[in-house]
């Protein structure tokens, strides 16, 4: 009877022992489908800022060049173009004049000029995106520089 008895009192040993042993790799998956969750909704953060950018950059390259495309170049003062992108695009270029150099004559010598001078300007457009239109940490700026010149008749101011 002694034996008998002994065996049920392991099985009951065994039987609470199964509980705790599953209820740790409960906690064990829990924490993993936790951990996946953060990495998951971290990603996704990253992808939207990304795209955010995205867009403030195809905007201020599209600032750039309606500001190009218009022709619109001043030696004396800089021309401040505000065009229309988008509805959460905010968009503003500027042409400054940065200097004036001869265009050399066909002998190829500097000073004894043919009267054509190259105009150097600097296109510089600034984009912001706002994707719900107030300021929040899904925003974006982008900032897109160019360099050109314009060659035409030498005199003080194009």
């Amino acid at each position: 009877m002694n034996t008998k008895f002994e065996k049920m009192k392991n099985q009951k040993r065994q039987q609470g022992a199964a509980l705790v042993v599953g209820l740790m790799l409960l906690v064990v998956i829990t924490i993993l489908a936790v951990s996946g969750m953060n990495t998951a909704t971290t990603e996704l953060a990253m992808a939207r800022n990304n795209q955010t950018y995205e867009n403030a950059f195809q905007a201020a390259e599209t600032g750039l060049e309606n500001a190009l495309s218009q022709g619109r170049f001043n030696t004396a003062i800089a021309v401040i173009v505000a065009p229309p992108v988008g509805p959460h695009e905010v968009v503003s270029a500027t042409i400054d004049f940065e200097d004036s150099t001869l265009v050399p004559d066909r002998a190829f010598s500097l000073g004894a000029g043919s009267g054509i001078a190259a105009y150097h300007f600097i296109a510089t457009s600034t984009a912001e995106y706002r994707q719900s239109g107030a300021v929040t940490d899904r925003n974006a700026s982008a900032v897109h520089t160019q360099a050109f010149y314009v060659v035409g008749p030498e005199s003080s101011s194009l």
